[in-house]
């Protein structure tokens, strides 16, 4: 007899035969759920990261050979959620329920199991695989899918709540600060933790499962702290499983480091005051730069500085490009490095300063004396105070720009080059005084100090003035006279035939600035033509010698004269004239140029001096000048020009042959050297000859001397020879006609008379020579019956010997 549950097992073969036909229906109620009670034994853990992948592993092997799948169901809860009917042919074969979607797949081969796909955390469950076949009973699996969700990366922020990104700071040296990471999820609860390298610094350990959107937090913190610390990198990890690698976040420490040297590096002394100085000053240890300033004085300098951050030395190098002044000199230069982020790390390096200087001059009046009262005849005494780095060596006064020298005697005394005493002084030493001092930086003159004496008004133009009036029209009489100080009135006094008028001072104008005085005068007849004299008085008194105006009546102006034309070139002439009477009124003078065409151009001035242009090259031009006044035009003065043609441009021949005219003068100034050398030598062998002709005659001259002592009928003429025969005289020299002929054989000059051989520079001397009425007849002349004395030099004679004819 068979047991009971091969025959239940029989007739549930047979159920499922007989639905094999209608496999919806079978699947359909198969996943309605089956009525075995729940199946216990084993559970398999599987384990997948939130968004990763999973694999439910179920043996869907036969047991038997002639046993085949049929199919496989997958539980959560009791609740099929999957399944794979092997009855069905293609991918409607596999069925999924909601919660997988299209992320779970049944895969037979190489190892049948259920893969998942972005596992989300509500996938955490047991589940139970029941799988069925032809023959064999049905097997069960149970399966606990471990999901894990893993933490989010950790967000690291200070001590302020600020989050942090790459960088952590900047902090200050010697300062304290934190580094909190903060990690946010994560089940189960992750494992956080504090590295530098691979060095663990802190740890928070990982605990049991925690609700969702929990976080968990790790402080690091530093004290104190040093430049070790620059650029450290620390990273916050959290990690809940050995799937995923932990989350990292990593950040960089940056410090504020304080500046631990300050030098300056240039320190040539002395400066100069105006000459722009460079120095260096080189700050070290701050990180970022330091902030290098220069003061002087307790003040910051106004300059420009360049900064340059050498970051492999940490080095800081400032360059002042600074021009000193004077009252720097001998105070303390500071060059201070200081960092804006600590309070009291300034560093300074001092650098005393010898600032050289153009002295600084100074001019004072005496201490006891008034610049208001001085007069002529006073002793006047200057001081210069000198400031000077280095001392001055040398003091010069000037007067007016012109160099005083020590002088007792005109009154100019000089003491220890600093003081300058003017005895008995005069107007004329009134003006501007300035004195120089002079170092190696040069030399500085003081301001110009101004010393006026008092003196009575002088005319400025002390020669008389000529001015024309005409009758019935005013005319004004302008009187400037040089007073100081100026004068308060004038007065002013006709002088004509009916005597001396004074003039009523309603009719003239003052200007004690100006110091002048401005008449207006009308003539009504010709009697009031005469002398206008102008006396003004100030403080020192009324002026002596009055100005003098001489009244004429008024008159056309007298002609331009002495007309000179310079500058004269191929389109342009310069002309100048001298000025003629201008008839007692204000004058202008016309240049008037004229061709064969007409009117070139004209010219009108106020002065006798004309710039002619635009005229022409090479042309023949009449040149007419005259002068004109309210009266009229005077004469025209003319006279004819003629403008140099105009030069073409060079050419390269014209080049080339000047090139050739001067190789040409240079040979021939060579040639001219030779040939005076030549006859130099000639004449030297001549010379004996000559020098004994010389002899002969001079000793002739001392008998015919003798003779004239004796026989001469006048004793005041001793050149005088009588022409009478029985005087035993000594011989006459060679005749001019013999001496004339020898020098036309020698040099091809022509024939002279006696009066123009006559050396210019031998004048003749009265009495010496005496022409008796007759006629002369030839060149040479026949002597008639009476005396005549002639003396000349003749070109043979050597030494300009004389002879008498």
């Amino acid at each position: 007899m068979r047991p009971v549950w091969y025959t239940v097992r029989t007739l549930l073969a047979f159920l499922m035969i007989a639905v094999s036909t209608s496999p919806s229906a079978t699947q359909s109620t198969i996943l309605a759920g089956s009525p075995l009670s729940s199946v216990t034994g084993t559970v398999t853990r599987v384990s997948s990261v939130v968004g990763g992948e999973a694999d439910l592993y179920c043996d869907s092997r036969p047991p038997q050979r002639n046993d085949s799948l049929l199919l496989v169901v997958w539980y959560r809860d009791d609740n099929p959620v999957y399944s794979y009917d092997t009855r069905v042919p293609g991918p409607t074969g596999h069925w999924s329920d909601d919660m997988f979607g299209e992320r779970a797949r049944w895969f037979g081969q190489p190892t049948s199991a259920l893969h998942v796909r972005d596992v989300q955390s509500r996938d955490r469950a047991i589940y139970r695989c029941r799988v069925d076949f032809q023959v064999s009973p049905t097997r069960n699996y149970r399966i606990a899918l471990d999901v894990i969700e893993l933490p989010s990366k950790p967000v690291i922020f200070d001590e302020f709540g600020k989050e942090i990104t790459g960088t952590a700071g900047p902090y200050n040296e010697g300062g304290d600060f934190k580094l909190i990471c903060s990690v946010n999820g994560g089940n189960p609860t992750p494992r956080v933790q504090w590295l530098q390298g691979e060095t663990v610094l802190s740890t928070l350990g990982a605990g049991e499962l925690q609700p969702a959107g929990s976080s968990r937090s790790l402080t690091l913190s530093i004290s104190n702290a040093t430049r070790a610390h620059l650029s450290s990198v620390y990273t916050c990890t959290a990690d809940n499983t050995l799937l995923s690698p932990p989350q990292r976040a990593t950040v960089r420490v940056d410090l504020y480091l304080r500046p631990l040297s300050v030098e300056i590096l240039s320190r040539e002394q002395p400066l100069s005051v105006g000459r722009q100085a460079e120095i260096w000053c080189k700050s070290t240890g701050a990180r970022p730069p330091a902030i290098v300033t220069w003061w002087l004085g307790g003040k910051q300098l106004d300059s420009i500085t360049k900064q340059q951050d050498l970051e492999d030395r940490n080095e800081t190098q400032s360059l002042l490009q600074w021009t000193p002044l004077k009252e720097q000199n001998g105070k303390v230069l500071i060059c201070r490095a200081e960092h804006s982020k600590f309070n009291t790390t300034t560093i300074e390096s001092k650098l005393p300063l010898n600032i050289y200087y153009v002295p600084v001059a100074t001019m004072r009046l005496g201490s006891k004396m008034n610049p208001n009262d001085i007069e002529e005849g006073d002793d006047v005494y200057f001081g210069c105070e000198v400031d000077a780095n280095p001392p001055a060596y040398k003091v010069v006064w000037e007067h007016n720009r012109v160099l005083l020298q020590h002088n007792p005697s005109n009154g100019v005394i000089l003491t220890g080059n600093t003081n300058l005493a003017l005895r008995n002084v005069s107007r004329y030493q009134a003006g501007t005084y300035t004195c120089t001092a002079s170092n190696v930086e040069g030399d500085g003159k003081s301001p110009p100090l101004r010393m006026q004496v008092v003196y009575r008004p002088l005319c400025r133009k002390t020669e008389i003035k000529m001015i024309g009036a005409a009758l019935q029209e005013p005319s004004k009489v302008e009187c400037d006279v040089d007073a100081f100080p100026p004068p308060d009135t004038f007065e002013w006094t006709l002088n004509n035939s009916a005597g001396s008028i004074k003039v009523d001072p309603e009719r003239y104008t003052v200007d004690a600035k100006e110091s002048k005085s401005v008449l207006t005068y009308v003539p009504v007849s010709d009697i009031d033509y005469g002398t206008l004299s102008c006396r003004a008085t100030n403080l020192a008194g009324q002026q002596i010698s009055p100005c003098v105006y001489t009244l004429l009546a008024a008159t056309r102006p007298d002609p331009p004269s002495n007309c000179s034309v310079y500058n004269l070139t191929d389109d342009s002439l310069d002309l100048a004239c001298i000025a003629g009477y201008e008839g007692g009124l204000q004058c202008i003078y016309i240049a008037e140029v004229w061709a064969n065409e007409g009117l070139v151009t004209n010219s009108t001035n106020q002065a006798t001096v004309w710039n002619l242009r635009r005229l022409g090259a090479k042309r023949h031009l009449k040149l007419v000048v005259y002068a004109a006044n309210a009266r009229g035009r005077s004469e025209h003065v003319s006279f004819t020009v003629e403008t140099a043609p105009r030069l073409a441009p060079r050419t390269e021949a014209q080049e080339a042959w000047e090139v050739n005219w001067a190789v040409g003068g240079v040979l021939g100034a060579a040639l001219t050297v030779a040939i005076i050398l030549c006859l130099a030598l000639v004449a030297t062998r001549l010379r004996p000859r000559s020098r004994d002709y010389e002899v002969t005659m001079q000793s002739t001259k001392n008998q015919k001397a003798s003779l004239q002592k004796r026989c001469s009928p006048d004793e005041r003429n001793p050149d005088l020879i009588p022409l009478s025969k029985g005087i035993d005289c000594p011989p006459d020299p060679p005749q001019y006609s013999a001496v004339v002929a020898k020098s036309e054989a020698k040099n091809s000059t022509s024939s002279h008379s006696l009066t123009r051989t006559q050396s210019p520079t031998s004048p003749v001397l009265p009495h010496t020579q005496h022409e008796l009425p007759g006629d002369r007849n030839g060149v040479n002349g026949t002597l008639r019956s009476h005396r005549e004395v002639v003396t000349t030099r003749t070109p043979l004679l050597a030494a300009h010997q004389e002879s008498c004819v």
